[in-house]
């Protein structure tokens, strides 16, 4: 809905407004600041990269190389390396980001009671800053210190593993160990993912007709046949969008294996954009850098094309043509080339991973033919008892997971330091103790880092949030030239990759001299916060009636004061779901604050918390504390304005 009441008479136009839309005006007013500020941040980042990838740099000076930077990355082992690993890490961990997520939402789907409370547990860790993730994970892991090896050996379950080759030898070496390495990456990459799949899939299946499982009921079919022929099918563009996307972040992950393996052992772990951050950064051949993220462009813009059309569809747009013969083989032969490269790329991690989601699949095809053959027998209550046995066990099994590192986080953060050291009472401190957070503050400036962060979050969250709305509302009511493509250029820089910035934005920011300030952040931040707050917005203001605003405007009231005074309050849920995510991508963002900010003083609370860590010396006590004081507010912030995020998101991206 872009237009307040019926269309003026073609006569009551202006040529200009015949030529530019009825409306042109009060848009270029209300895009001007989104449009300067994503021009300015994005495209001419994006354009001033494509150029310094055909330079070389020799000394102070750089020498036009045209496609040698290109060519070079041919022969480029490590950027090879790099390639590969990106894949392998993305692909492996969207299957099972798919299969966990698909299992909790089904889980939580068909739970009455305690649904609204589970589902906040599961989000737990997608709102808790990487830095926390990556720490807690390090130590769990840590093959002398880390729990994991204690609880899986206690269990028998390690040596199990090692039996079955799944390992290679036990205790396991995690992070360590060129065979594990990897995996464990992924498997955090995975527990970091789950909750946004389940919420995304929760909301599909409550999308999905009930009478279309009551029919199948009626006509006879089991569980496995109601999910093979109802579900999946109603889950399917839901899956494709949420996997698009999450490729997306996934491919373009830097700070979440920086901060668990730096890359190591060896380039076992390294993803291209860790690549381009070592020729661009530590070499100083930003050419080179910049090469390295174009050369993947056509790879995130052929998942860009893909996630546009799909909302579109979503949006009506176009119907979708019936499926023939070739469309109905498409899948198959994608998977297949898609099976053929995982195996060829890592036959290591491929047979483990087949084993894994074997065991997880034959479980729940054992669970679901039992409850099937009671309720054939007619044993209904039977079958009730076991089906709720079995989610039961398998919502524990889920929780545990989910919440076992952040339990390990909250209690090591209140033991001493001679408990942390010796692993003595590692459950439950004894005696409960302040010493970590008072070393804390006293060996560290985490009180400066935490107030940086404050402003810094606080600043980009204003300027998204004052911009989003004037070009959200513009792109969803007014009527002018150029908004169709206006919104699409929106939603490709919300998905644009960081990666493909910061090498840019890192010599703009040089050139203007405002590294090593909290400038540097203030003026990038919304590369990232302001598009996905404007394509939020427009879907926000395109549910509102507008026989409200036609109203407000009968009585007398101009375009913006019907905006200011019936639109605004209308929109506040739209307006806090906004603020709380911009918020805390600001709050946990790393990429940009490791690049750009080298001096303490101004270092921000994911750097700041990285920096504590010095060679093989890990103050786990202290990271463990200030992961706890950097998760709370976080927490508490989405506890509170829950409510407002389901009802923004759930207006704003589906209609967006």
């Amino acid at each position: 809905m872009r237009s307040l009441g019926p269309p003026p008479r073609t006569g009551s136009l202006t040529t200009t407004q015949r030529r530019l839309g009825r409306d042109w005006r009060l848009a270029a007013l209300f895009l001007a600041p989104t449009a300067i500020l994503v021009g300015a941040l994005v495209l001419v980042p994006i354009l001033r990269s494509i150029v310094t990838s055909t330079t070389e740099r020799h000394g102070s000076e750089s020498v036009f190389v045209g496609l040698g930077n290109y060519i070079a990355l041919a022969g480029d082992d490590q950027f090879r390396t790099g390639v590969v690993n990106s894949f392998v890490f993305t692909a492996y961990a969207e299957i099972f980001k798919v299969v966990l997520g698909l299992a909790a939402a089904l889980l939580l789907h068909n739970r009455r009671r305690g649904r609204a409370v589970l589902t906040g547990l599961l989000l737990v860790p997608w709102v808790v800053p990487t830095v926390v993730t990556a720490f807690s994970w390090r130590a769990l892991l840590d093959p002398i210190f880390g729990s994991v090896n204690t609880l899986l050996t206690a269990s028998g379950i390690g040596p199990l593993l090692a039996s079955a080759h799944l390992v290679d030898s036990w205790p396991a070496g995690w992070l360590s160990d060129p065979g594990l390495a990897m995996p464990s990456v992924i498997l955090v990459n995975v527990w970091k993912g789950v909750p946004f799949f389940t919420v995304c899939f929760l909301a599909g299946l409550k999308a999905i007709p009930t009478d279309q499982y009551e029919a199948a009921t009626i006509d006879g079919a089991s569980a496995l046949q109601r999910f093979v022929h109802v579900t999946l099918p109603g889950l399917r563009h839901v899956i494709t969008v949420t996997v698009t996307l999450s490729s997306i972040w996934t491919f373009n992950n830097f700070d979440l294996i920086w901060l668990l393996t730096q890359g190591g052992p060896g380039d076992v772990t390294a993803p291209y954009v860790l690549i381009a951050y070592s020729k661009a950064i530590l070499q100083l051949q930003y050419g080179a850098g910049a090469a390295v993220t174009l050369v993947m462009l056509p790879i995130i813009g052929g998942l860009v094309f893909v996630l546009v059309r799909l909302l579109r569809q979503d949006g009506g747009a176009a119907p979708p043509k019936p499926p023939g013969p070739v469309r109905k083989a498409l899948p198959w032969i994608v998977t297949a080339v898609f099976t053929g490269l995982l195996l060829w790329a890592s036959p290591e991690i491929f047979w483990k991973a087949a084993v894994v989601l074997g065991v997880i699949l034959l479980l729940a095809a054992a669970v679901g033919r039992v409850i099937s053959g009671l309720q054939m027998k007619g044993s209904r209550r039977t079958s009730s008892l076991v089906s709720g046995l079995g989610s039961g066990i398998a919502l524990a099994g889920l929780l545990a997971f989910v919440l076992g590192p952040l339990y390990w986080i909250a209690v090591t953060a209140f033991k001493t330091e001679g408990q942390v050291v010796a692993r003595v009472d590692d459950l439950w401190p004894t005696p409960w103790t302040l010493e970590q957070f008072t070393a804390l503050f006293t060996n560290q400036p985490f009180g400066r880092w935490y107030l940086n962060t404050l402003m810094v979050s606080a600043a980009s969250t204003v300027v998204a949030l004052l911009c989003a709305v004037l070009a959200g509302y513009a792109l969803a009511r007014l009527r002018f030239r150029g908004a169709q493509g206006f919104t699409v250029t929106v939603l490709l820089t919300y998905v644009m990759p960081g990666a493909l910035l910061f090498i840019p934005l890192y010599q703009l920011l040089i050139s203007f001299r405002v590294t090593d300030s909290l400038w540097s952040l203030v003026l990038t931040y919304p590369t990232f916060t302001l598009p996905f707050a404007t394509w939020l917005l427009t879907g926000y203001f395109a549910s509102i009636p507008v026989d409200l605003e036609e109203a407000a405007m009968v009585d007398g009231a101009s375009r913006l004061q019907a905006f200011g005074r019936v639109v605004l309050p209308l929109a506040k849920p739209g307006l806090l779901a906004v603020a709380l995510f911009t918020l805390t991508n600001a709050w946990n963002e790393f990429l940009f604050a490791f690049v750009f900010i080298t001096k303490d003083e101004y270092k921000t609370l994911p750097v700041g918390m990285q920096s504590m860590i010095a060679g093989d010396v890990v103050p786990q006590g202290q990271l463990a504390a200030a992961s706890l004081l950097v998760s709370i507010p976080v927490v508490v912030m989405y506890a509170f304005g829950q409510r407002f995020l389901t009802e923004g998101l759930t207006a704003g991206a589906v209609k967006g």
